[in-house]
């Protein structure tokens, strides 16, 4: 056991540097530009226009109906074959990017969708505009019930990004897997790299539980 902990805490140092400068911020940056994406899919299949509306669809049935890591080897290793070359790092958040985002995209219709038609009539009697419509009926409701799912979400591409070991970027688990090459400790580090991921999800699980308190009580307040 005190060996255990001692390649424990010979071999943290790494790790944490590998989630501080890798998977924490690819996360984080990838997961900004995917609910941007999700916001422009979603205007974008709630439309009255139908080509806007037919791209959105596909882009959706694309993302998701494919595995993250085949979108990893076509944008990194597939798109030199016609002349588009992209770091790692870019390959990685584009990927994770669009991929998040079909899924965010989809949330955000099924939580627009779930408003109650009469709330968006009454906003017209009321004569708000379609901004104020948004601002003031539709955005509060939505983003209250796609919290939840846009947390596992998150969590979801948390996890999914130890698959950019495949594109040469050396997150906290391609650096279990070296340490764990030289120094014949795979159990002991693969537990430690687990360890780091559940760290991570109980802090990620409790702001959202947080945040799905704080919006609960917008509602109750707003309808008291």
């Amino acid at each position: 056991m005190t060996e255990l902990f001692s390649l424990w805490a010979e071999s943290l140092p790494q790790l944490l540097l590998a989630t501080l400068t890798v998977t924490i911020p690819l996360s984080a940056l990838a997961f900004v530009l995917a609910l941007i994406v999700a916001v422009i899919a979603t205007a974008m299949r709630m439309g009255r226009v139908k080509p806007l509306q037919w791209l959105s669809r596909f882009y959706v049935w694309l993302f998701r109906g494919t595995p993250i890591l085949v979108q990893l080897f076509i944008i990194f290793y597939g798109l030199p074959a016609i002349g588009i070359t992209l770091s790692a790092w870019v390959s990685a958040i584009i990927a994770f990017t669009l991929n998040t985002g079909a899924y965010a995209a989809e949330t955000l219709r099924a939580s627009v969708q779930s408003i109650p038609r009469g709330q968006i009539e009454a906003a017209k009697t009321l004569n708000y505009t379609g901004w104020q419509t948004l601002r003031h009926v539709i955005a509060p409701q939505a983003l209250r019930i796609a919290l939840p799912p846009l947390g596992n979400d998150l969590i979801d591409l948390v996890k999914g990004t130890s698959l950019v070991m495949v594109i040469t970027l050396a997150d906290v688990f391609q650096v279990g897997r070296q340490i764990a090459a030289t120094t014949f400790q795979p159990l002991a580090l693969y537990m430690e790299v687990a360890l780091i991921y559940l760290i991570i999800f109980t802090v990620l699980s409790w702001i959202q539980g947080r945040a799905e308190k704080v919006s609960n009580r917008y509602v109750r307040s707003t309808n008291a």
